[in-house]
């Protein structure tokens, strides 16, 4: 067994740097998507940090961020406003206790499969429902009950203003307008040197400074003095809870949303680097403990955080140690300044929100599905989309699970991948014939990760077909062993198939 080496001076320079850059992005985000939650700021900051120190260390992708995710945020809300903030712990610690069975039972690689289409799809609804909900929250206002009503109530807001009559809505409608003007502006006219200062923190400092400037009467963010207010252990009715069908039910969609999303932006996180990979069940058991512990606390429920991780990334990380700092930053600030929370407006966070949902809805995402894999997987993410919208979450991802099965109709009698290994001409070869589907996206993905450093080559000669979930996952194998520098041959193929090398 080689001897355990501490990290180099010049690596832990790097992940401190990186971390420093991380906490900045995520303090405005876990207040944010705490408040789109319907539940205080702070339970963000608990899961911010339990995210950051517990499942840092214990996570299987490294270099990925966990903590409170706009993907949740709808489920929260409605869980919160139909059960209680209460029955967020008991929701938690079983939904945290499936993912760590799932992770022991090594079935991260099935969530891989849920096809592209509609995870998209319903990242997308989401973030529709984020943006028109805290729309409201630039006026000082509560989000209504469902999408559709907040939807409809927008006009009315809008209407209500009064140029002639400044009163708290128009002000902190005012300071929503400048912290996205200032976020986006930051983003795009920022200088090279200063890159790494997200435009979220930028937005809300604007936001803050203008409003205490001015001494602006616009609600601001409520914290506890202590962070340690901030953690509701569960009630005496725990074990009553656990008998509870919706409990349990809104458990298993927590699970199951949560360890999509986490595992994709896993898979997202490998593409941007060339370091360790993803061992997606131990980061699965890594999820699970971390939102048991959050159900203890009463916090907010967790996911691997795409927004956050790129920033890691981007930011120089190496190791793990930059995600467990930038948890150790966040618990310092909120143990040691409270009071410079409480002065941050809540229309700011809002505006932070509304820029987060908005970019959620990634309309090149559908147009390039159109483009490489025709109408079907398009309509997938469409129908998704627009259920989670109209309907709820849950009946969105079940409508577009159901459409992904269309896709093996043409296929249903000849479903079967065979893959064979071995080596030819000084490279290991890897041969596949029959139907790459999703439902053999494990086997593929297992197939192609083992292969070793060095040439390689792929043979698909006998594949019939290839749906877009597998037709993915290869074409960033392809990305990511050329950007490593190994030599990638594909042969046989054909159509569509020939395009996923280039």
């Amino acid at each position: 067994m080689p001897a355990f080496r501490l990290p180099s001076t010049a690596v832990l320079t790097r992940d401190f740097t990186a971390s420093i850059v991380v906490f900045l992005v995520a303090m405005p985000l876990c207040m944010g998507i705490a408040v789109a939650s319907g539940v205080p700021p702070e339970k963000g900051l608990i899961t911010g940090i339990i995210g950051g120190i517990v499942v840092g260390a214990l996570a299987g992708s490294p270099l990925q961020v966990s903590g409170p995710a706009a993907g949740l945020a709808v489920v929260v809300f409605e869980l919160v406003r139909d059960h209680g903030i209460s029955a967020l712990g008991p929701i938690l610690i079983v939904a945290g206790l499936i993912q760590v069975i799932a992770g022991v039972a090594r079935l991260g690689g099935w969530f891989r499969a849920i096809s592209p289409a509609v995870v998209h799809g319903m990242l997308a609804g989401i973030g529709v429902l984020i943006v028109v909900g805290q729309f409201h929250v630039l006026f000082d206002a509560k989000p209504l009950p469902s999408g559709l009503k907040n939807l409809a109530a927008m006009p009315g807001r809008l209407f209500g203003l009064s140029p002639v009559n400044i009163q708290a809505t128009e002000l902190a409608f005012g300071i929503g307008l400048l912290t996205i003007a200032c976020m986006i502006g930051w983003e795009k006219l920022r200088p090279a040197s200063l890159k790494l200062v997200p435009g979220a923190l930028v937005g809300v400092l604007a936001g803050t400074f203008t409003a205490m400037a001015f001494g602006l009467d616009v609600a601001r963010v409520n914290v506890p003095e202590s962070i340690t207010a901030a953690v509701t252990l569960p009630g005496n009715d725990l074990v009553a809870r656990f008998m509870d069908p919706s409990i349990l039910a809104a458990a298993l969609a927590i699970a199951f949303i949560a360890s999509a999303e986490t595992l994709l932006s896993a898979a997202a996180v490998d593409r941007m680097h060339d370091g360790v990979r993803t061992n997606y069940n131990k980061e699965l058991r890594a999820q699970g403990i971390g939102n048991m512990l959050c159900g203890l606390a009463g916090a907010l429920p967790m996911t691997g955080v795409i927004v956050r991780s790129s920033a890691n990334v981007q930011a120089g990380a190496k190791t793990r140690a930059s995600t467990m700092m930038h948890g150790v930053w966040i618990l310092g600030f909120v143990a040691l300044l409270p009071f410079v929370l409480r002065e941050i407006p809540m229309a700011a966070l809002g505006a932070i929100l509304v820029v987060t949902g908005f970019r959620l809805v990634s309309i090149s995402h559908a147009r390039h599905l159109f483009t490489h894999y025709g109408p079907l997987p398009a309509l997938i993410w469409a129908a998704t989309l627009v259920t989670v919208v109209g309907a709820d979450l849950l009946t969105g991802v079940l409508v577009g699970i159901g459409l992904s099965l269309l896709e093996l109709v043409p296929n249903l009698l000849r479903l079967k991948l065979k893959v064979s290994e071995g080596e030819a001409a000084g490279a290991h070869a890897i041969g596949l014939a029959g139907a790459a589907t999703f439902v053999s996206l494990p086997k593929l993905s297992d197939t192609l990760d083992r292969a070793p450093k060095g040439p390689v080559r792929l043979d698909v000669s006998d594949l019939n077909t290839v749906d877009h979930t597998c037709a993915e996952l290869i074409k960033d194998w392809f990305q990511r062993r050329r950007a490593a520098g190994d030599a990638v041959e594909l042969f046989g193929a054909r159509g569509k198939v020939a395009a996923l090398a280039h």
